[in-house]
């Protein structure tokens, strides 16, 4: 079996899990190398930046509640530090938490307790992600809908689809972040200019985007996910 990878090489994919809970964290280093990727673990905030800056990982799987600091800090330092995508784990059910994470710089969220299949394929968006942020993926693809970000360009199956500057500027922010929820605030900010603008034009340009890009299989593309931000569903055609 060939290994996953997305980083252009023949090596696995590493991924940092950081998680204190020792049952939980030997559970998932055991499943990522079941799934072909190379695990690297730490049960801390310190041990797992100290490990992040050695092995520099793929991805990193970040527990929140870890036992000498926030996790939510940590999202920072490591964006502080590039672009690596970072999933983050937590038993926290309050929405205000997702947002936080997300407006840190967290590229998707997954709440405990999860199933094993689903993260798997939070994890593989999130590898795909770190490519395109690298730009060796200029052509995003999910479902029958292709999406090139060099030259601008929408197709949903044969059909070139018309759409507006905004519109556009709309759809390539969250097919940057293909299968996970970019933040109400997120794309204020990069596709408005400013998270203050008023939330009602994010809403109407995604009602029109939503219309335009349509479904694939029965399903749509462009979900909502209540109070926290939309996303682009990532589906194998």
């Amino acid at each position: 079996m060939t290994s996953p990878r997305t980083n252009g090489g023949a090596d696995p994919a590493t991924i940092l899990v950081v998680e204190d809970d020792a049952s939980l964290n030997a559970a998932l280093a055991a499943t990522l190398k079941a799934a072909g990727y190379r695990p690297v673990s730490a049960r801390s905030a310190a041990e797992g930046l100290r490990w992040f800056a050695h092995y520099t990982p793929d991805l990193v799987l970040l527990d929140l509640g870890l036992p000498d600091r926030d996790g939510l800090s940590v999202i920072g330092e490591i964006r502080g530090r590039g672009q690596t995508p970072i999933v983050v784990l937590s038993a926290r059910e309050a929405q205000a938490m997702k947002v936080e994470a997300l407006d840190l710089g967290a590229d998707d969220y997954v709440q405990k307790p999860f199933g094993v299949e689903e993260l798997l394929a939070r994890i593989r968006a999130g590898l795909r992600h770190g490519v395109q942020a690298r730009g060796s993926a200029p052509l995003v693809r999910t479902g029958d809908l292709s999406i090139d970000l060099g030259l601008r360009r929408v197709t949903k199956g044969a059909e070139t689809l018309k759409l507006s500057p905004k519109e556009y500027d709309l759809l390539a922010e969250l097919a940057m972040k293909l299968g996970r929820t970019v933040s109400h605030k997120d794309l204020l900010r990069t596709v408005w200019g400013s998270e203050r603008a008023d939330i009602q034009y994010l809403r109407v340009y995604v009602g029109q985007l939503r219309q335009k890009l349509g479904t694939f299989a029965g399903e749509p593309l462009l979900l909502s996910e209540a109070g926290v931000g939309y996303r682009l569903a990532a589906i194998m055609a």
